[in-house]
């Protein structure tokens, strides 16, 4: 899925024999996510799954940051062609609820479901700024490596008016108390105390990121590929014994509960009124022009 005269929004190279290197690379909007980067993310780790070569994958990001998120801009496709869709839920431009609802399980809750449990070990590599919706693209990964500039913030709750991103880790990641404050008070968690909840597996200063994380994935490369994948199955299948996908579905379900508040409140789908002003007048011209064309329709 690529816009007609644009580059892909991910690259995929092989820095090293077993090795998938995966680069978000959409600086210029410090990889925010679009339906473009999610689709482009989904084939290359496809690519790197159906790969006999492969045994391990990295995921890093090009520029300062890691990923400032969601893209809100609305300037991409909502959807991809249904040949490349990872779900069979469809009318994702119904009207009522059940467009966005079918829309957001389908690029945010069950695409990241997926890539969580892509078979191939993920190491992921993250610096700068990771915001909502980036923190969802890092915890898909099995290790997390983070340079020290890197800091972690949901501010869906504080600022967007829902209860955290659609694909509700937090209590997993971090303990319950510390998702509690995290959420609440939308406020920044350093690479360091990201490390000591638990989040990130190490910090390591930021010239020695790239390295580490390649260092890293050769060593869990010299492990059997087939081992490594019956490995990750374990781990997941202990997690989801807890209760992680259980929690995760009551939390989308809440998550689709604050966007009709905020529908009803504000008449979008987020709380624009706590949004910069530039984002904001986008936003609302946008609605406008989706309403002026529904009423085009009659």
């Amino acid at each position: 899925m690529t816009k007609t005269g644009e580059p892909p929004q991910v690259r995929y190279e092989t820095p090293a024999p077993k090795i998938a290197h995966i680069v978000l690379d959409r600086p210029q909007k410090r990889n925010a996510q679009g339906t473009l980067m999610t689709y482009h993310l989904d084939q290359a780790l496809k690519r790197a799954c159906e790969d006999d070569a492969i045994s391990v994958i990295v995921l890093a990001a090009a520029g300062d940051h890691f990923s400032a998120g969601h893209d809100l801009s609305m300037s991409e496709p909502a959807m991809a062609p249904p040949e490349e869709r990872a779900t069979m839920w469809s009318q994702y431009g119904s009207p009522g609820w059940e467009g966005i609802y079918s829309r957001e399980r389908e690029v945010y809750l069950e695409m990241t479901e997926r890539w969580r449990n892509a078979p191939k070990p993920v190491v992921a590599a993250v610096q700068g700024s990771v915001i909502s919706g980036g923190l969802m693209l890092m915890w898909m990964a099995d290790i997390i490596i983070a340079a020290d500039d890197a800091r972690f913030r949901d501010n869906t709750g504080s600022d967007m008016g829902v209860p955290g991103v659609e694909f509700f880790n937090h209590p997993f990641e971090l303990g319950v108390r510390r998702a509690k404050q995290f959420l609440f008070t939308g406020g920044w968690l350093s690479a360091h105390a990201a490390a000591a909840a638990g989040m990130v597996n190490e910090v390591v200063p930021r010239d020695q990121l790239d390295a580490r994380a390649l260092e890293l994935a050769e060593e869990i490369a010299r492990t059997d590929r087939f081992t490594l994948k019956l490995i990750k199955d374990s781990v997941n299948a202990a997690q989801d014994a807890m209760g992680r996908k259980q929690a995760m579905q009551s939390a989308f379900a809440n998550h689709q509960i604050g966007h009709l508040q905020n529908m009803l409140v504000h008449g979008f789908p987020i709380d624009i009124t706590k949004l910069p002003d530039s984002v904001r007048k986008h936003l609302e011209a946008a609605l406008a022009a989706g309403r002026d064309k529904e009423m085009a329709k009659g």
